[in-house]
């Protein structure tokens, strides 16, 4: 977001507190005019919760929020310029896709002219020209939702809110419609909010991330950002799988650090300023294995616990002497896994590059 341009959304220490719970610790976000935000989370991290304090839902116990530069937290949410999507996508069954679209222009008293054009419109954008005519009981789910999104979209917003507008659907007809989501987000150039506990779904879609824990935001950025450096420990769980190793930063040395045995593991510690514990942290596609003939010094000998066999990938539990939890390493090409002896109880060795662990402070992650 560059320095000239206002926030599409600002949120100024807000909180949230229902009774003696805590849901939204005071917290500044701000987002960026066009941007595909999503907020992501676990049940009751305080995702939905900021998600509806922007829409007008619920007030704030604190802060202030920001709309294109106008304070709008003591409006209501028919006065601020955001629409809002919902799973359960809420149209009028006896209303006809038109009728339905179109509502919020007629309760806008829009001229039947321009209002006429800007469902057309809208009907085009989400692809539904064709069933403009059907009640929504005579659509499928995935074009029920689309209708939600055009009746959204038809009143022009600065903001479009979406909570967890895709839950509903199968796997297929999910990924199908994040696809077009994302296109008719870059065709409008509307500020998308989008809430998810899908951590996949967010990661193909958002153009950044809050990802959000126990009512505070725990780390914002790209999905790049988000995946290769997490800020902690519950970041780089919840963002896809990751194995975890403790070790001594302290005694590092030309890329080495080491685990309590007194056995080195890669790590690059450039930087690293959290002390002498620390957890470190490599995704299971960074992990080579192999016999332990073919690894260097800096490798962990186990034996395999089991192998299993997932289409586009194959994933390897291993056992390693003095590490508590079995490693995981994903391995994909059938050759390279064709080539190896990977079956229960073989003996092999785990290694990955430096550059490809993190270390984290474990001071963070019993926060977090």
């Amino acid at each position: 977001m560059s320095e000239a341009s206002a926030p599409s959304i600002s949120l100024r220490a807000v909180s949230k507190r229902y009774g003696t719970q805590l849901a939204l610790h005071p917290s500044d976000l701000e987002i960026a005019e066009g941007e595909f935000f999503c907020l992501l989370g676990p049940s009751g991290c305080g995702k939905t919760t900021t998600l509806n304090l922007i829409g007008g839902f619920v007030n704030p116990t604190g802060g202030e929020i920001y709309i294109r530069d106008e304070r709008v937290d003591r409006l209501p949410p028919h006065r601020r310029s955001a629409n809002t999507v919902f799973q359960s996508y809420a149209l009028f069954p006896h209303m006809n896709v038109r009728a339905n679209v179109g509502f919020g222009l007629k309760m806008a008293k829009v001229p039947s002219q321009e209002s006429a054009v800007r469902i057309d419109e809208a009907l085009a954008l989400v692809g539904l020209e064709e069933f403009a005519d059907r009640l929504p009981g005579q659509l499928s789910g995935g074009q029920q939702q689309r209708v939600a999104v055009a009746r959204a979209l038809v009143n022009r917003p600065a903001v479009l809110l979406l909570d967890e507008p895709l839950g509903a659907l199968d796997l297929k007809l999910r990924r199908r419609l994040q696809v077009e989501l994302t296109q008719i987000h870059r065709d409008v150039g509307t500020t998308f909010v989008y809430v998810t506990h899908d951590q996949e779904e967010a990661m193909s879609m958002a153009t950044r991330i809050a990802v959000m824990n126990l009512g505070r935001i725990a780390q914002i950025g790209t999905p790049t950002e988000i995946y290769y450096r997490p800020s902690s420990q519950f970041v780089a769980d919840f963002i896809g799988e990751s194995n975890f190793l403790d070790v001594d930063a302290g005694r590092a040395s030309s890329g080495v650090v080491y685990l309590d045995d007194g056995r080195g593991v890669p790590c690059t510690t450039d930087g690293w300023q959290g002390g002498a514990r620390a957890t470190l942290m490599v995704r299971p596609e960074s992990v080579r294995i192999g016999r332990p003939e073919d690894a260097g010094g800096s490798s962990l000998r186990g034996r395999v616990v089991q192998t299993s066999f997932l289409g586009s990938q194959t994933r390897v539990a291993v056992r390693c002497e003095g590490v508590e939890t079995p490693l995981t390493v994903s391995q994909f090409g059938r050759e390279r896994v064709a080539a190896l002896d990977l079956t229960p109880d073989r003996e092999v060795a785990l290694w990955w590059d430096s550059s490809d662990a993190l270390l984290l402070s474990i001071e963070t992650t019993k926060e977090e």
